[in-house]
């Protein structure tokens, strides 16, 4: 099988970031996008998703959060879409359900080449110590524009913001992981009738 690994650089006015992927890996790599709990967040795309993921970012964040992380989910849904390629093989969909504590969080994935992002989650408070919960829409939102994805997370019970984020977290590199596999019977076709993604 062909490696499933891209390297992407994208430098703006306000952010320069470097990512790198390996979807084939085992759930190594560094994080630094200067956003501590966002590290922790992509921490669990690559562990439970077992992808292995670099990503350094220099973003202005003496003004806020935002541009690092609505940029790093930008460039790394672009190093998932050039690391999947041609789309030959894959299973194409994943979902899962992924509990943390009193939180229970769906997610579901169709790597269709079409974006689109339907997120319901209820959060308790605004902010979760210093980051803006608002803001994870803003990452998830620049992934699937980017990887040409359809998305859908519900976070279907919680209290706890914390629990509530990284339970979906988890659950989306679940699903990521499952969409991403490679078919063994299926590794020449594009699982679509138009015979593309």
């Amino acid at each position: 099988m062909t490696q499933r690994i891209s390297e992407v650089v994208r430098n703006t006015n306000e952010t320069k970031i470097r990512v790198r992927v390996n979807l084939d890996g085992t759930g190594q790599g560094t994080l630094n996008t200067g956003v501590p709990f966002l590290d922790h967040m992509i921490d669990q795309i690559k562990r439970h998703g077992l992808f292995d993921i670099d990503i350094h970012c220099d973003g202005d964040l003496e003004i806020d959060d935002h541009h690092t992380v609505e940029d790093c989910g930008i460039t790394l849904g672009q190093a998932f879409a050039q690391a999947l390629g041609d789309k030959k093989g894959l299973r194409r969909y994943g979902h899962f359900y992924a509990p943390l504590d009193e939180s229970l969080s769906r997610v579901v994935v169709d790597l269709s080449g079409r974006p689109g992002l339907w997120m319901d989650i209820p959060f308790t408070r605004a902010r979760i110590g210093t980051f803006d919960v608002d803001l994870f829409s803003e990452f998830f939102q620049g992934f699937v524009n980017h990887a040409l994805m359809t998305l859908h997370i519900d976070n279907l019970k919680g209290k706890n913001s914390h629990h509530q984020i990284e339970s979906v977290f988890k659950a989306f590199a679940r699903a990521l992981r499952m969409a991403c596999e490679v078919d063994p019977r299926a590794e020449n076709t594009v699982a679509s009738t138009k015979g593309t993604l």
